[in-house]
């Protein structure tokens, strides 16, 4: 038998005294009644504590990367914390700035930064382009002909450092979308191109060896690639991205954002770089702050083969077990310490049979149709890789703290999937 792993849970996660779930001293099954289900509850202390580790390891200014979860309240919490923020697109820079963060506290990202995308950032004087290729650097030498200011440009450089992760998230291989390659000259080559042009104001490199990454050596690999190619440039800054794992299943374990840090900082020292260094940890600092609820609605037991739970969500708020067969754990909030002896598949509401969000999902003996189901971990890429497949309406998402629930984005309604069509 098993009982779930506290550890899995939000900072502040207590027991109440009807054994349910508490969660910034709100009762989960209260949250879900009065905001209904699926619901993304973010334990908001858990937030500001990850943020501030950040700060501490890596010196203020830190990059959140925007892409785990965005919205205009996590932007503005993650900024008055110390962060900065990066974001790989327009749409992201754009809700940054409509949180209020400010340009400067920027950093835009992307392997195909449209024209548009460029043209905002550098009008409204981002505080750091992440340039990709030759094709950017073309682009922005265009529009600061025009009369735009310089870019201040870290490379994106790809270290040939294979981390070991999921293929469709390792970044730092020679075989990458992304950045100019060390080991094939491209590196080199856009050193000597930006620093001979008038539209860059280079400051330093950037490299990012993959996502959910558990073993803090690869990024001590990382830092012993890019060394050398670092101090012959004599470059001021350099970021070594993201990627740090968590842990979404009983039995996995990973650095905490403090000893990344030190790893980090260890191997920088130990390489002889002088540098700046800092990093754009994501899924670190939000994934384990979230969870998701959700109602059970049927459940079909086939003897000898498998039981079924469906609920009301499923791969259009989480699609990462589709995408790169991620685990999770499941349990039921209103008896958080039970045991859970029955081994289930919880299965979302798509028109799918890959539609699966737990595939060995261990629950209490007495789940029943109606009972408030909860994946925990769910704070990074749930809401921000959520769609609208089968035109299901995207969850609210609400922050919990100090026994108050404050909702952040309301949920999407029917007519909302009306939007955007012409008639």
């Amino acid at each position: 038998m098993s009982v779930l792993p506290f550890s899995l849970l939000p900072q502040t996660a207590s027991v109440g005294e009807q054994g349910q779930l508490l969660v910034g001293g709100c009762d989960t099954l209260e949250l879900a009644r009065e905001f209904g289900t699926p619901l993304f509850v973010y334990d908001e202390a858990h937030l500001r504590a990850r943020c501030r580790e950040a700060v501490a390891a890596f010196g203020p200014g830190v990059n959140y990367a925007t892409k785990a979860f965005l919205c205009m309240a996590m932007a503005r919490l993650a900024s008055e914390e110390g962060c900065n923020l990066d974001v790989s697109t327009g749409g992201e820079y754009h809700v940054a700035r409509a949180a209020g963060v400010a340009p400067e506290r920027l950093v835009l990202h992307g392997n195909n930064k449209s024209e548009p995308e460029l043209r905002r950032a550098l009008e409204e004087g981002v505080g750091r382009v992440v340039v990709d290729s030759f094709d950017e650097i073309a682009r922005i030498e265009r529009l600061v002909a025009e009369g735009l200011p310089p870019a201040r440009a870290l490379l994106r450089i790809t270290p040939g450092v294979e981390a070991h992760t999921h293929e469709f998230v390792r970044t730092g291989q020679d075989d990458s979308k992304f950045g100019f390659g060390l080991k094939v000259g491209d590196a080199d080559r856009a050193v000597e191109a930006v620093r001979a042009s008038p539209a860059f104001d280079l400051v330093g490199v950037h490299a990012h060896i993959g996502s959910q990454v558990f073993e803090a050596r690869f990024f001590e690999l990382a830092v012993e690639a890019l060394a050398p190619f670092v101090q012959r440039h004599d470059l001021p800054e350099l970021s070594l991205g993201g990627g740090l794992g968590v842990a979404y299943v009983e039995g996995e374990e990973a650095p905490s954002i403090t000893e990344w840090g030190a790893a980090v900082r260890r191997a920088v020292a130990e390489a002889g770089i002088t540098a700046t260094v800092t990093a754009e940890p994501g899924r670190a600092l939000v994934a384990q702050a979230g969870m998701t609820l959700y109602r059970v609605g049927t459940i079909k037991d086939i003897p000898g083969i498998r039981t079924y739970v469906s609920v009301d969500g499923g791969m259009s708020d989480n699609p990462r077990p589709v995408l790169y067969g991620s685990g999770y754990e499941a349990f039921l909030p209103r008896a958080v310490q039970a045991e859970r002896p029955r081994v289930v598949t919880v299965v979302g509401k798509h028109c799918e049979s890959g539609d699966v969000l737990v595939r060995d999902a261990r629950v209490p003996a007495d789940l029943v149709v109606g009972d408030v189901l909860a994946t925990p971990v769910t704070g990074a890429y749930g809401h921000s890789m959520g769609s609208t497949y089968n035109k299901v309406p995207r969850p609210a998402v609400v922050f919990v703290a100090d026994g108050d629930a404050r909702l952040v984005v309301r949920r999407e309604t029917a007519d909302d999937l009306l939007s955007l069509d012409v008639v």
